[in-house]
């Protein structure tokens, strides 16, 4: 957001003074903006979109028309555009023998909603965890499974890394979802008559100030969608629930208020996994490359065997640690790279860490999503 902030300012002709007069804010607050150190709050990227003459979709995912005046940087250079997601993946599906996609949930859950984007001619499978939707696919159940890895603002998904390294399904694939969360009600509800809502607590937390706003009491529940459900069964027309637009439609509720999170920029990585090893060419695009590694219990085990990957350029952009359930003694780490095995530099940066660790386990090698690419 931060350069579309920046483009469609100096393609409106505003100092960043002259744009922090229109806001009511200070110069210093645009640049931290443009400068990408803090996102605006959605109602000032609403008040931002409308002094810069785009469109709030435009500013804020880079999405459809940006208006009147398409912005430009300096260089004349155009912004980047999302390209379709099921597109990204088309190429996977002549791998898969049997057209089911795996996710922990129920129907409605973000989860699904990412199946549903990614992978629109499968058929979702609801999965009551994340160890059922693994089995899932390694039984033959489903084809593929969506798993999440990591939130934007909530880190890490718990669990998952200690099932990665023990499951014998690999990573062929990685998707973005923004998580757009709603304010849902049973049919005839108003958004005057609305109470209390309910959600998983991180989906609450992420809406504290648009629910204190609107006076409603956030509650507790177990997941987003499944509050949907329950909220659906209540009919209840004082009780609402925060989830996706899909829970919306899984469970026939009303959409009372669209997008009430907070901060802009929520986005979970989702994980594609297969019983298949299907790896892309090493020409065609940038490849990630996931890992788990264990260090021999000599000193500087660790800084040892991350030299091999600074000795030959090889990029990590994720090192993480974690402990062993069976053996609480030895550390664990999750790895992710920049590149291919079959390129020489990453080849021998995997080489050396051999000689530093008790193993290795290859998680998978894919495409980088263009999503890392977008401004």
């Amino acid at each position: 957001m931060s350069d579309r902030i920046r483009q469609a300012r100096i393609s409106a002709g505003l100092t960043q003074t002259e744009l922090a007069g229109r806001l009511g804010v200070t110069q210093s607050t645009v640049n931290r903006w443009e400068g990408g150190r803090h996102d605006p709050s959605r109602e000032m990227a609403t008040r931002i979109a409308e002094a810069l003459d785009v469109t709030t979709q435009w500013l804020e995912m880079g999405e459809g028309d940006p208006g009147e005046r398409p912005p430009t940087g300096a260089a004349g250079g155009v912004e980047h555009r999302k390209p379709k997601t099921a597109d990204l993946f088309s190429p996977l599906l002549r791998y898969v023998d049997n057209p089911v996609i795996a996710y922990q949930g129920v129907p409605g859950a973000y989860s699904h909603l990412s199946c549903t984007e990614a992978f629109p001619t499968l058929k979702p499978l609801s999965c009551p965890s994340f160890e059922d939707a693994f089995a899932a696919v390694e039984t033959g159940r489903a084809g593929l499974a969506m798993i999440p890895i990591e939130n934007s603002l909530g880190g890490r998904v718990a669990d998952i890394h200690h099932l990665l390294p023990e499951s014998s399904l690999y990573i062929v694939g990685e998707h973005f979802q923004p998580v757009h969360h709603n304010l849902l009600a049973p049919k005839g509800a108003t958004l005057e008559g609305i109470k209390e809502a309910r959600s998983h607590p991180q989906a609450l937390a992420q809406c504290r100030e648009t629910l204190r706003e609107l006076k409603i009491k956030p509650a507790s529940r177990a997941d987003t969608a499944g509050s949907a459900a329950e909220v659906a069964e209540l009919g209840d027309p004082t009780i609402a629930a925060v989830a996706s637009s899909l829970a919306a439609e899984s469970y026939d509720l009303d959409v009372l208020r669209s997008r009430i999170e907070d901060r802009i920029g929520n986005v979970t990585r989702f994980v594609i996994m297969s019983r298949t090893r299907i790896e892309p060419d090493p020409l065609d695009g940038p490849s990630m490359t996931s890992f788990v590694f264990t260090v021999r219990s000599v000193p500087a085990s660790l800084y040892k065997s991350m030299g091999g990957f600074a000795t030959n350029g090889v990029n990590m952009i994720k090192l993480e640690s974690y402990i062993s359930v069976a053996d609480y003694s030895i550390a664990r780490f999750y790895a992710e790279i920049e590149g291919h095995p079959a390129e020489r530099h990453v080849d021998r940066a995997m080489e050396e860490l051999q000689y530093f660790t008790t193993r290795v386990k290859m998680l998978g090698t894919y495409k980088q999503n263009p999503f890392r690419f977008l401004d």
